[in-house]
């Protein structure tokens, strides 16, 4: 699936097709070049999910926890691991097969731990304000 964003505007309806688009698959994995806009489209997806708290990053802390309802989400940043045996240490099998909710940026630093089975949202900058998404299922 591709899904065109012309303006931040259109994030909100993007998130709404995505998650359409993932069914029940709750793992999430998303790629593009460092300001593509990888957390920013998070943050929609969580709006959409009903997060109300503030969505960051977790560049330096790795994992952040959201709460939409009873909904457990949680987000990931390995831009900064130096070597998988960090994923190991933060315990990643118990975020990944929770059955919550996993957002993972940078997924590229630990794709032998990935899941068997997850959505894959790649994003290519057009230009400043213009991104396309490409969206499979793995």
């Amino acid at each position: 699936m591709k899904i065109k964003v012309n303006r931040l505007s259109d994030l909100d309806e993007a998130a709404r097709s995505l998650l359409s688009f993932a069914g029940d698959n709750n793992f999430f994995i998303f790629e593009g070049d460092m300001g593509a806009g990888k957390t920013t489209f998070i943050k929609a997806i969580a709006r959409a999910l009903g997060v109300q708290d503030t969505v960051s990053s977790p560049t330096f802390s790795i994992v952040n926890e959201y709460l939409a309802g009873e909904k457990v989400i949680y987000h990931f940043d390995f831009y900064r691991i130096k070597s998988i045996q960090e994923a190991y240490d933060i315990g990643y099998e118990e975020y990944f097969y929770s059955g919550h909710t996993c957002f993972i940026e940078w997924p590229e630093k630990i794709q032998e731990l990935l899941p068997e089975n997850y959505i894959k949202v790649e994003i290519f900058t057009v230009n400043e304000n213009e991104r396309m998404l490409s969206v499979s299922k793995i």
